[in-house]
């Protein structure tokens, strides 16, 4: 089983790359704080990322859709991780919840994710959305978190290049033929 994670800043093209993945026939798993942030606003809670028990959602949410297709096909891609959440955190200023420790602590024992994870740059720009609420410049600092944290979890980033869509899924593919 190969499960590769797709990260980066926000706005730079996971999700674009995540749905091509899939119509190519790999099993995907989409970003579990997006749908926190758009289920909690509907509940009427406007900034749910300022609530410390965001974190531990978005990670029982990434646990759920992990184990939910744990042995689904060969190969899977993941738009963000709990190490996504755990650079999340950080980024939050609060501190790793018992939840997010304890997931840290399974995927790293039972080797879920493969070590090379696909960094996607970002495209130049950061569009907001209702769950996106960054500026570019903010984002970029964002990027840098996530790579600190992979980098420090004994992560090797692949750098996917900004370009077209199909450019950068072709590396991809590309890649995960090469390594077999």
């Amino acid at each position: 089983m190969k499960r590769y994670i797709l990260t980066g800043t926000p706005g730079c093209g996971k999700t674009s790359i995540i749905r091509s993945l899939e119509v190519a026939g790999y099993a995907v798993v989409e970003e579990a704080a997006t749908d926190i942030i758009a289920l909690r606003q509907a509940q009427g809670i406007a900034e749910p990322w300022t609530h410390p028990y965001f974190i531990d959602d978005i990670t029982s949410l990434q646990i759920q859709r992990q184990t939910r297709i744990a042995d689904v096909s060969s190969v899977q891609f993941y738009d963000r991780s709990p190490l996504c959440t755990y650079a999340l955190s950080a980024w939050l200023s609060f501190p790793i919840s018992k939840t997010l420790a304890d997931e840290m602590e399974r995927i790293a024992k039972a080797q879920i994710y493969q070590k090379q994870v696909f960094f996607i740059d970002n495209l130049g720009f950061c569009e907001p959305s209702a769950a996106r609420k960054i500026t570019y410049e903010d984002s970029l600092r964002f990027e840098k978190v996530h790579e600190e944290t992979y980098n420090s979890f004994g992560y090797e980033c692949i750098r996917v290049a900004p370009s077209d869509l199909s450019t950068r899924v072709e590396q991809i593919k590309r890649y995960i033929s090469a390594s077999g």
